[in-house]
């Protein structure tokens, strides 16, 4: 087998790809992880990982909530994989490290020495752990973890800010697409002079919270918030991020339309940032026709969401979140700067992952 340093690089890490030959890294079934890197590639000494929300609950779930099984669950598909990719929910993360070392043409402006957090998938990250992740309970989605990880010339990452903690930047950075494309889409509408009303399920977790905020900031109009339970609709509540909150089960579409029927009726934008699967129809069913549903779970369907809106005859337009926009993570620190709602929820839910909950 060749080496990393006598293929032909590609920005885009084909030269990365093991198996199968010639699909991007993301697609791909195993990455090489070699350390010696390409001139337009940065190797950085990983401190931790951040498991997305959907990837952590379904191996929690898949482990019965065994830490210990969901630590070595981790450590396989790493070793087997060359990355952190959950072949279930098909989604990985996120990580901060330090950079060690950078080619001589990069274009990602970064220094040795620098500290960073991806902004890129671990999906596609090649990525080698080197010490079993011995210091991880497996309780929670932050991984303290020692190893390496490469990024290409077409990756993207953040300096990692002095004046926030780095949980809280990794948590915020995590989930930086979804607040910066909520406001895209909010603004398209007050171009027009209309305040949209924007619906958002999931709206206590990181995700939802940033997305709440990012459309209040953007000229929305009504904003709802959907939760699961009691305690998290105390928690939206005391934030202060919704003018509305409906307790609901986001998997039951009818009797979710039945409570926003009391609450003002379908949205203009309903986004969706739970952890849960199966809230497609809920989603569709809550947008009013000629409205948008954006996605950012990574625990949809979106066969189920396109057929859905086919079977409902919703006339909605259905969009996947992108976990990229220009400025995303900039909007977002600053939205946890200075929105003391959301930071308050961001510190309940580090609270929460240090008792072994996951949001």
């Amino acid at each position: 087998m060749t080496s990393v340093a006598t293929r032909t690089p590609s920005p885009f890490g084909l030269h990365r790809v093991l198996e199968p030959v010639g699909v991007l890294p993301q697609a791909a079934l195993r990455l090489d992880t070699d350390p010696r890197i390409a001139p337009d590639e940065v190797r950085i000494d990983v401190t931790c990982l951040n498991l997305d929300a959907a990837s952590f609950r379904q191996l929690r779930e898949a482990h019965d909530g065994d830490g210990d099984a969901v630590r070595r669950a981790v450590c396989d598909l790493v070793r087997d994989r060359g990355k952190m990719h959950n072949p279930v929910t098909g989604s990985g993360g996120m990580l901060i490290g330090t950079v060690a070392a950078v080619g001589p043409q990069s274009p990602l402006g970064l220094r040795p020495g620098d500290r960073v957090a991806t902004l890129v998938s671990l999906t596609l990250t090649p990525l080698e752990i080197t010490d079993g992740l011995r210091d991880w309970d497996g309780l929670g989605e932050r991984v303290p973890a020692r190893g390496h990880a490469v990024l290409f010339g077409r990756s993207v990452a953040a300096v990692l800010p002095d004046d926030l903690p780095d949980e809280l930047a990794l948590s915020v950075l995590d989930v930086c697409g979804a607040p910066a494309l909520t406001a895209r889409v909010v603004e398209s509408y007050a171009r027009s002079g209309t305040a949209p009303s924007v619906l958002v399920l999931g709206a206590s977790g990181k995700s939802g919270s940033l997305s709440l905020a990012a459309a209040r900031r953007a000229g929305a109009g009504r904003l709802v918030g959907v939760v699961p339970d009691a305690a998290e609709e105390a928690a939206l509540r005391a934030a202060g991020l919704a003018d509305e909150v409906v307790r609901a089960d986001a998997r039951d579409a009818l009797a979710l339309h039945a409570q926003l029927e009391e609450h003002g009726g379908p949205a203009d934008i309903t986004v969706v940032c739970t952890d849960v699967g199966g809230c497609e129809h809920a989603a569709v069913l809550a947008t009013r026709d000629g409205g948008s549903v954006v996605f950012f779970s990574m625990a949809t369907s979106f066969s189920a969401a396109a057929l859905g809106a086919e079977g409902l005859a919703g006339d909605v337009t259905l969009l996947i979140g992108n976990g990229y926009q220009p400025g995303h993570s900039d909007l977002a620190l600053d939205l946890v700067r200075e929105v003391p709602g959301v930071r308050d929820l961001f510190d309940r839910t580090a609270r929460h992952a240090g008792n072994g909950a996951a949001r």
